[in-house]
């Protein structure tokens, strides 16, 4: 029996087929769920510039904004462009690379980890279903209570609407190229490792967000896809 180092097996945002994506611009991509339900994953939108539902959130922000899990940048780079001071954190070194050539700042980071400036973000945010990351939304957002500022704001995109806003789903999934050769190799025959990774409607995204130290400020829909503005609340744990 062959066994395999598990400190060899690439991390899922670091292996093929995301890195084949951003480079192409395009997927399809996928996170495949264990039961083999397909996720599809929006390359060309996340590769373009901001769209127009993009453009409702980018108005919201104010002050300094870190984008979690930024991805290619599209939305570091537009802030850049107005002159606004942010900052895109992303897990992949391929993500982080297509944002500098954009014209964006961003650095290999988990948001779990010390970031640059925490306590004192004006503006984060998680889109593209970046709520989802690690598997478990209570912590994400109790985490992100100590990355922004007193004063600060959090928006958050949702699943949307039509997936139910009391949708609150924790999977395991992988990084799935949908062409069924392996559903994610990395070329040296390691398939990407499975992960946690979550889905949350807007009424089940305020419950978890008011338990974890925020209110809400703004909710709103565009192009079919749903946005929750939340502030920080006066005293937290109370």
């Amino acid at each position: 029996m062959t066994t395999v180092d598990i400190t060899t097996v690439p991390a899922p945002w670091g292996a093929e087929p995301y890195t084949e994506a951003l480079r192409a611009g395009r997927g399809p991509l996928f996170l495949r769920r264990t039961d083999g339900w397909l996720l599809p994953l929006e390359v060309e939108r996340w590769c373009a510039g901001p769209d127009p539902a993009d453009l409702t959130v980018l108005d919201r922000c104010h002050g300094s904004v870190l984008d979690i899990g930024c991805g290619p940048g599209r939305l570091v780079a537009a802030l850049a462009a107005r002159g606004r001071m942010s900052l895109g954190i992303d897990v992949s070194p391929a993500a982080v690379a297509h944002t500098l050539r954009s014209g964006g700042s961003a650095l290999v980071r988990s948001v779990f980890e010390p970031l640059p400036r925490e306590g004192s973000w004006d503006t984060a945010l998680l889109m593209d279903g970046n709520i989802g990351i690690d598997g478990d939304p209570p912590a994400l957002l109790s985490r992100m209570a100590g990355v922004v500022g007193p004063a600060g704001s959090l928006i958050v995109e949702a699943a949307p609407a039509g997936m139910g806003v009391d949708l609150d789903e924790r999977v395991h999934v992988r990084v799935d190229n949908g062409r069924g050769d392996g559903g994610g190799s990395d070329g040296a025959g390691f398939a990407a490792a499975a992960f946690p990774w979550a889905r949350v409607g807007s009424r089940a995204l305020l419950g978890h967000a008011g338990a974890a130290g925020w209110s809400p400020a703004e909710q709103w829909t565009a192009d079919g896809r749903t946005f929750v503005a939340l502030r920080r609340t006066a005293v937290l744990g109370r």
